[in-house]
């Protein structure tokens, strides 16, 4: 899907805050709110923008302790495969694979580090897992939310 420089620039001001009108946007765009509405609608139907959500600080929920966990899993377990597990855990707010010895890295945040046990345990009992190796987070050097810059704004 090739998106253009307006496509982008609709995205990022999406991204910056998802309850921002088409009137908003058409005006930080150049463009009318029509327009701007025509835009999203295809943006969504060729699946550049899957949906809208609201970003909630795990602090709200009482999700004040973070753990990085390293999933090893056997044989050629598929990406695909894990990603499927894993979303089954609202506790994992993010995932990737990686490069290494482990094949994919998991970010937990959970009430406290009995929570964050818990959901490892689970997480481990996937017919998939080996093992794990886990990191609890003892203070955030760099908040991701608080970076300056978009990261469309290449």
């Amino acid at each position: 899907m090739e998106l253009d420089r307006l496509d982008r620039d609709i995205i990022a001001a999406l991204v910056e805050d998802a309850r921002t009108t088409y009137a908003e946007i058409g005006q930080q765009v150049g463009l009318s709110a029509s327009a701007v509405k025509r835009r999203v609608d295809r943006l969504r139907d060729v699946g550049a923008i899957t949906g809208f959500s609201a970003r909630v600080a795990p602090q709200a929920l009482g999700w004040t302790t973070e753990a990085y966990v390293e999933l090893f899993c056997a044989g050629k377990t598929k990406p695909s495969d894990i990603a499927i597990a894993v979303a089954r855990y609202p506790e994992v707010v993010a995932a990737a694979t990686i490069t290494g010895e482990a094949d994919a890295l998991l970010h937990i945040r959970a009430t406290d580090v009995r929570h964050v046990e818990r959901v490892i345990e689970r997480i481990a009992a996937e017919a998939f897992v080996v093992r794990t190796k886990s990191s609890i987070v003892l203070s955030r050097l760099v908040e991701p939310e608080t970076r300056n810059g978009s990261p469309l704004s290449a």
